[in-house]
């Protein structure tokens, strides 16, 4: 219901932070406290999870994060907290590659998998996320980075970004800034189909 929320982080707590958003604060089952800084603004794209006795958001800083847990929850006997912590010391690219590669061992280092869990997300999930690796984020600088989350947080779906980072790629070195006004400028132009 709620994609993302953007907004100033005015409180980091052991497993969640708040954001404030115009006037309402935000608390949002969060664990990757290495990315967001106090007092900074931040985009966190976010899960509504729905119980008879609760309703609570989990939040990633990537959009990849938040799409990888969507389908972590649908492995029957994963929880969203057990799905959350797995990015406590992992990221998508990373759980994505274990899962292609039958790397057991990878996937039960995760914080409350044992083995009966990590067999079942290998066998519900694999072959289904290659297409969200065709670009590794790791090999994409910090600046280019920056620009698709820029682009996203715009209302640009991820695989009409797929399609201009190999033009972005092909400029060079360039700053976030230079990364994201060129991305706007290919963008404009596929959509009046110059």
């Amino acid at each position: 219901m709620i994609a993302f929320i953007k907004g100033k982080i005015v409180a980091k707590n052991l497993d969640n932070i708040i954001v404030e958003n115009n006037g309402i604060g935000y608390r949002i089952n969060f664990v990757q406290f290495d990315k967001v800084t106090l007092n900074q603004e931040a985009c966190i794209y976010t899960y509504q999870h729905v119980r008879e006795d609760e309703i609570s958001l989990y939040g990633f800083i990537s959009e990849q994060d938040h799409d990888l847990f969507i389908k972590l929850i649908s492995v029957k006997g994963l929880g969203p907290k057990t799905a959350l912590n797995a990015f406590k010391i992992s990221n998508a690219n990373n759980i994505i590659k274990a899962i292609e590669n039958n790397d057991l061992a990878y996937i039960k280092k995760l914080p409350g998998v044992g083995t009966k869990t990590a067999s079942q997300i290998i066998l519900d999930l694999k072959g289904k996320l290659v297409q969200e690796t065709k670009e590794d984020a790791e090999e994409l600088s910090s600046a280019m980075q920056d620009a698709i989350e820029g682009l996203k947080a715009l209302g640009y779906k991820t695989n009409e970004i797929q399609g201009i980072i190999k033009h972005l790629k092909a400029q060079g070195d360039l700053s976030s800034d230079e990364y994201l006004k060129l991305g706007l400028q290919m963008m404009l132009k596929r959509k009046i189909g110059g």
